[in-house]
């Protein structure tokens, strides 16, 4: 195999994204936690392209997916692109295509590996939390120098309480699972954000607060909680360094 230099790195992020100012923000940081320039990302939004082909990111070096805030993975017939993203991810497991799935993309790949995604209307997690590690993360690539209890941006209203066969469970909270690895390849999904830093929840919520929040009170309590996240948003680098551009 040859090695590339980052410069020459080529990601393709599936994206469900539908408000303007998000797309470019989502497709920001991403770029700026890679150490990319944001050309190196190219896009495929399902808004814009809910039909596309399931081996659409094999001329890339990994398939990045994004979150969601217009979409919901549990219902397919009312967003047509939700099976076709599974079946994209799906693939992407099979031919051992490099993965990293953020939140929605977390609850896809848990439904294309074949399990199940949870829904929860109210207490659901909301503003950054701690993230408890289990012990397969001791030897993870991405997870081995993570300390117990980091903190991570988790904005959600559906969840998976269990994997699916050959998935290895990494990180969760009491109310649910959040990050696991599939077996044997370069797969790995978070339920939270790795993407989103405290600045851009702050962004993110007050654009969403209609969405997640019951007013403003409600969303000055979450935002006045909020902390930093370097732990987290240093797993997006550790993924571009350690399974893009490493030999190991």
């Amino acid at each position: 195999m040859i090695l590339k230099n980052r410069d020459q790195l080529k990601i393709l992020l599936l994206q469900i994204r539908d408000g303007e100012q998000v797309r470019r923000e989502e497709h920001q940081s991403f770029a700026d936690y890679c150490g990319v320039s944001t050309t190196q990302i190219d896009i495929l939004n399902v808004f814009d392209t809910p039909d596309f082909a399931v081996d659409a990111a094999d001329q890339y070096d990994a398939l990045f997916v994004g979150g969601a805030s217009e979409a919901n993975v549990l219902k397919p017939d009312q967003y047509p692109f939700v099976e076709q993203s599974q079946k994209l991810i799906r693939h992407c497991g099979e031919i051992g295509k490099p993965v990293f799935a953020s939140c929605f993309g977390f609850q896809l790949a848990i439904l294309a590996l074949g399990g199940e995604i949870l829904h929860r209307d109210i207490d659901f997690e909301m503003g950054t939390l701690p993230i408890s590690l289990t012990e397969s993360t001791a030897d993870d690539l991405l997870y081995h120098d993570t300390p117990e209890g980091f903190h991570a941006v988790s904005v959600h209203r559906q969840y998976a309480e269990k994997l699916p066969e050959n998935c290895q469970l990494l990180a969760y909270t009491n109310q649910c699972l959040h990050s696991f690895k599939l077996k044997g390849k370069p797969f790995w999904a978070f339920q939270f954000h790795p993407e989103v830093d405290k600045a851009t929840l702050v962004e993110r919520l007050t654009f969403y607060k209609a969405h997640y929040t019951d007013g403003d009170s409600h969303l000055d309590q979450v935002l006045d909680s909020a902390v930093e996240t370097p732990e987290s948003n240093i797993l997006v680098r550790k993924f571009v360094d350690r399974v893009l551009l490493s030999s190991e």
